[in-house]
């Protein structure tokens, strides 16, 4: 199989109805409706190409990092 174009619309035996975020022959790289973003060898993967138009993609916003402030020693 050769790679896929991105935002092509396809459904996967296991994974369910999801849209290629990057392909290449090498790599497939699908985010999924229901489980999420997953890579695959795109030599070997097994998809169809699905019928209608992908759901908006939501992006969960990005936690901010926690930030670790020590006090100096001998204070309270």
């Amino acid at each position: 199989m050769k790679s896929l174009q991105k935002g092509a619309y396809i459904k996967h035996f296991q994974y369910g109805l999801g849209v290629v975020m990057q392909s290449d022959s090498d790599y497939t790289e699908i985010d999924f409706d229901l489980h999420g973003t997953k890579k695959f060898v795109t030599t070997i993967m097994v998809v169809e190409h699905a019928e209608g138009t992908p759901p908006p993609r939501r992006r969960k916003p990005r936690k901010k990092a926690a930030v670790l402030v020590m006090k100096p020693a001998g204070s309270k």
